[in-house]
């Protein structure tokens, strides 16, 4: 687009970098209909995704307040100039969309719009959603005022980088549902194999002791305390199973809430001393929030289960724009050069998909006896 000014590209290119920036449906939906706003000098700016019943499974915009949109009342049915653009697959561009024929009003609280440009949104022939711009900002009232032949071409190139992060964002989603889906399998997997050996031990070892009580008090006794015992390491690995089975709580708790409130509790239910630390951490996106909870999880069940750690810190800690978490234990360590080996054993290559998965990376540093550090780096904070 030769007519658009160095500085508009510079925003073009900052709008897309953006928008490929989020791996959340949600966020990538505020990204687009944010920037289209900026980038067009719209006074409002509204996202649609449609669903299959006439009306929207998802409705963002930008320009009015939290308390403006709740004020309108609920989400608009696809009705009017929005279900001529969506069934139609076709740009409107309006000087006043009130005098449209198709117009059928607002609610009483909608604010009032006059110039229009609507653009759907397409992944191949399918209308995944739609952008809708309205008042353009300029100098009121004069006859050239309204959106432009320009606007409608440089909302074309968003609407098409939009299809792209969109689309992505979703497999995104649908992925780590899956991958959740294994995760929970994974977990009751061991909570049924350790908890099931263990009850089997204890059933024994009662039983044991049952038959000793008469003819030999003492041994009945030692066997007792054995039974307390396995009682309370199967009591340690069903808290612990509950913690990773929980929800996270990361959307209204934050990720240095939900890490301290796992940690507290794995602290009680193990006899090693797991500890956390946290500055101010400011928040981040979702994606990068849930690989660094899933990544500290990973690196406190090696820990606690198979390092013989005494002690295990964590910390949560922001520097400049870059935001790192690290797991350091004391336990037994391994080879960093028999990684191939131990890294699928220890979900080392889990923990660096998760990392790299959201632009950032992961480090190890361990040796023989001399315990194990884990630290994720990402951008942003």
């Amino acid at each position: 687009m030769s007519h658009v000014p160095r500085s508009g590209l510079s925003a073009v290119s900052t709008a897309l970098l953006a928008m490929s920036r989020h791996m959340e449906v949600r966020d990538v939906l505020k990204t687009i209909v944010t920037s289209a706003r900026e980038l067009l000098d719209a006074e409002y700016a509204a996202l649609g995704v449609p669903d299959d019943h006439g009306g929207f499974a998802q409705f963002v915009v930008d320009g009015m307040s939290d308390a403006q949109w709740k004020a309108i009342g609920p989400l608009p049915r696809q009705h009017g100039i929005l279900a001529a653009m969506l069934s139609e697959a076709k740009t409107e561009r309006l000087a006043d969309v009130r005098k449209d024929s198709r117009f059928e009003g607002w609610p009483s609280a909608h604010p009032d719009m006059s110039d229009f440009l609507g653009m759907p949104i397409r992944d191949g022939d399918e209308v995944i959603g739609a952008l809708f711009l309205a008042n353009k900002k300029c100098p009121r009232p004069t006859a050239s005022c309204g959106f432009t032949a320009d606007d409608e071409e440089l909302l074309t190139i968003l609407a098409q980088h939009a299809a792209i992060a969109l689309t992505n964002a979703r497999l995104y989603e649908r992925s780590r549902e899956l991958t959740i889906a294994e995760e929970r399998s994974r977990l009751a997997h061991e909570l049924h194999d350790a908890v099931s050996q263990k009850l089997f031990s204890l059933r024994l070892t009662a039983q044991a002791a049952a038959t000793l009580v008469d003819r030999d008090p003492a041994r009945a006794k030692e066997e007792l305390h054995q039974v307390a015992a396995l009682a309370a390491e199967a009591a340690d690995e069903l808290r612990a199973a509950v913690v990773e089975l929980r929800p996270a709580g990361l959307d209204e708790d934050g990720l240095a809430a939900t890490l301290r409130t796992q940690i507290q509790v794995l602290d009680r239910a193990h006899e090693a001393r797991v500890t956390f630390d946290s500055c101010q951490v400011r928040a981040l996106p979702a994606a990068q929030e849930e690989a660094l909870l899933r990544v500290a999880q990973e690196a406190l069940h090696n820990a606690l289960r198979h390092s013989g750690a005494d002690r295990v810190d964590v910390v949560l800690d922001q520097s400049g724009r870059r935001t790192v978490l690290r797991v350091r234990d004391d336990g037994s360590g391994f080879e960093p050069r028999s990684v191939r080996s131990a890294g699928r054993h220890l979900g080392l290559v889990s923990m660096r998909d998760r990392a790299s998965g959201v632009g950032g990376q992961l480090t190890v540093e361990s040796a023989p006896g001399k315990g194990t550090t884990i630290e994720m780096e990402v951008p942003g904070g």
